[in-house]
């Protein structure tokens, strides 16, 4: 299933479901509902949510070790198979709320 994030400030940006809801979940917003918003008012505190999990995401990734890189490497998960992190996945939806903050305009997925 896709979702797609709607706001007047930029582009749509469509995600699979299961990304969508960990990110929507992230800004602090019901996951299980299939349509949501975030206000004007709430865009500050769900551009921090998703900013201190990106970041905390970029921490985990500097700590892997070099055993880590070569299990990665013995299961295939290399080149174009590498996982996606989650800074990979938020950076657009992240980017969509800070120009609907500067806009002062809603962000809805559902819709």
């Amino acid at each position: 299933m896709l979702t797609t994030f709607k706001s007047d400030a930029s582009a749509d940006v469509i995600m699979f479901g299961d990304a969508a809801k960990a990110l929507i979940k992230l800004m602090g917003k019901d996951a299980s509902d299939s349509k949501g918003i975030v206000t004007p008012e709430q865009l500050p505190d769900a551009i921090a949510r998703l900013k201190a999990a990106i970041e905390e995401d970029r921490q985990r990734q500097a700590q892997r070790t070099e055993a880590d890189e070569a299990a990665d490497v013995e299961a295939g998960r290399t080149g174009m198979a590498a996982p996606v992190g989650l800074a990979q996945r938020a950076w657009p939806l992240l980017d969509m709320l800070e120009q609907a903050q500067r806009g002062k305009v809603p962000v809805v997925w559902g819709v």
